[in-house]
């Protein structure tokens, strides 16, 4: 068995050899962490342009001490990628007299539909919110528009300060979840 982390030097230093031996420790995780995306992108395609960025980025990566460093890295370009395919897939032609019918109308554009991966991925992330935090996020987002955070926190049973600091570690908690599903939070927000 390979240490994978024992190869980045090699990898960093342009050595293909090193880089195809890892390929070869690495390529089945890194499929497997694709399966979910099978049924909307090309996953080949996906993990094929996921391998090429990791060889090209590779130089910059760093051991952290936790073991497969290059394929926890390779992982998340990966489920970025796959991300993006699957945002690009969604994109649906206009045939052009549809188009000519909206300017002419001069109504405002459609909305974009909203992204169900993104939506099961969310939901997914709430459901693995400690009670607290969950409860806070929960009560800002089916109240909050409208209502001072003082009136949230007691609904809550909380003080405001207990209240504001579970409304923080939930957004955390939600984002670093998120990034850990492939996510680009920062692409998402408008």
């Amino acid at each position: 068995m390979i240490d994978p982390d024992a190869l980045l030097p090699a990898i960093q230093a342009g050595d293909a050899e090193a880089f195809a031996r890892w390929v070869g420790h690495a390529e089945d995780r890194l499929r497997a962490s694709l399966t979910r995306f099978a049924r909307s992108v090309d996953t080949e395609a996906v993990l094929q342009e996921a391998l090429l960025r990791v060889w090209q980025v590779a130089p910059r990566v760093q051991v952290d001490g936790k073991g497969d460093s290059l394929l926890r890295f390779a992982i998340r370009v990966a489920r970025n990628l796959a991300v993006d395919h699957a945002r690009a897939q969604r994109l649906t032609p206009t045939d052009a007299p549809a188009l000519q019918r909206l300017i002419d109308d001069d109504a405002p554009p459609a909305p974009t539909p909203p992204d169900p991966l993104l939506r099961r991925l969310i939901a997914l992330c709430r459901e693995r919110l400690p009670q607290k935090p969950s409860l806070a996020l929960t009560l800002r987002v089916e109240q909050g528009a409208g209502r001072p955070d003082r009136d949230l926190a007691a609904l809550a049973g909380m003080t405001l300060n207990t209240f504001l600091q579970n409304f923080g570690r939930a957004r955390r908690l939600l984002i670093d979840c998120l990034a850990g599903q492939g996510v680009d939070v920062e692409a998402e927000l408008p």
